[in-house]
């Protein structure tokens, strides 16, 4: 049975909301509706093999040049039907969509912008591995006016609030609205997000770390040094084990860490160059990097803060560190290094562990 001492989401917006007593509300109404549409993507996903949206979309090719899922597109539209009419937002943008989303104008229009990614780590979906969605909301620099690009190019430190969903073995909603973070659990019986880890931090110092070691052999030095470190253990310099992790996931990787701490590197490395950094800046990187900071970790593409970085484009990839606040320094202090010195180790040799034919 739920306690009756927890706060619902709605009552926990309500308590912040009472922080600015000349608060329209709009605010409080668009949170409910982003979180009404993880309710409705967490019981399309739950369905599974016996649910539409588990296949590819006939090859379909994203804006990203990825194929898509059915339930990535379904997850899209969710997002844009339950928070089009509520009249909070100037527009919207997605992972899944090549330009910015015009409220029609049938529906009023606010004074903020949404941002998502609408089903993080679809591709993972087939095999029932944790996915998620991600979103952030900013201000609307030209109030209810269309939107255009130039809009959404804002530093992530310019958030409103951010947060994600994770579909698991249960259905979990993370949220900062820039006064810490929240983790709310979905009650089953109620329909009802229930406040269940208040105040979640991240510890400054961790043993694991989650990195797509597979790409090894396209890494900066900075970062094979730090995983080099790790991997040595306690013969190493580092006087500790550490366990790797890694779920393809980010979402999960980022849930994880909130959890129990660890640090995650999708760093920029050289196998595409057209690609130096593979995750969305804004749809990603700027949502979990406020999140992580404002529990107590860094976020940090490898050499600065990711929140600093002025975006250039809808779209923009960029490295990305986050989690446990020692860890990412040290990372980050590799990197900026004025004379780096890549570390000699058999793991990261021509015929190592780490190391493939080109």
């Amino acid at each position: 049975m739920t306690s009756p001492h927890r706060l619902t989401l709605t009552q926990f917006l309500i308590e912040e909301r009472r922080r600015f007593p000349h608060a329209s509300g709009d605010f409080n109404s668009l949170i409910l509706n982003v979180a009404l549409a993880c309710k409705s993507i967490a019981r399309k996903v739950a369905f599974g093999a016996l649910g539409a949206g588990q296949g590819d979309v006939g090859g379909a090719i994203n804006v990203q040049g990825e194929t898509q899922k059915e339930m990535d597109v379904v997850s899209n539209q969710v997002f844009l039907q339950v928070n089009e009419w509520c009249g909070c937002l100037a527009g919207m943008a997605s992972e899944e969509m090549a330009e910015p989303y015009q409220i029609p104008d049938c529906y009023p229009k606010g004074k903020y912008l949404l941002v998502f990614d609408p089903l993080d780590g679809s591709s993972n979906i087939d095999v029932n591995v944790a996915v998620g969605s991600i979103f952030s909301v900013l201000r609307a620099p030209n109030g209810d006016a269309a939107v255009t690009e130039q809009d959404f190019l804002q530093a992530g430190a310019s958030q409103v609030a951010a947060g994600y969903a994770v579909y698991g073995p249960a259905t979990m909603l993370v949220l900062t609205v820039g006064n810490g973070v929240n983790g709310f659990t979905l009650d089953l019986e109620l329909g009802e997000f229930m406040l269940t880890h208040p105040a979640m931090q991240v510890p400054p110092d961790t043993c694991e770390f989650a990195i797509n070691a597979s790409n090894s052999r396209f890494w900066e030095p900075p970062v094979k040094r730090y995983v080099d470190e790790c991997m040595a253990g306690q013969t190493g310099g580092r006087c500790k084990d550490f366990n790797m992790r890694w779920i393809a996931s980010m979402v999960a990787e980022a849930h994880r860490i909130l959890m129990r701490g660890g640090v995650f590197l999708y760093p920029r490395d050289s196998k595409d160059a057209s690609k130096p950094g593979r995750l969305r800046l804004l749809y990603e990187a700027n949502p979990i990097g406020f999140i992580i900071e404002q529990a107590g970790g860094r976020a940090s593409t490898g050499r600065l803060p990711v929140l600093d970085v002025k975006p250039t484009s809808l779209h923009q990839r960029i490295g990305l560190v986050f989690g446990s606040r020692n860890e990412v320094d040290r990372i980050e202090r590799y990197h900026n290094d004025a004379q780096p010195t890549e570390m000699m180790n058999p793991l990261f040799n021509e015929h190592g562990l780490f190391r493939m034919p080109a």
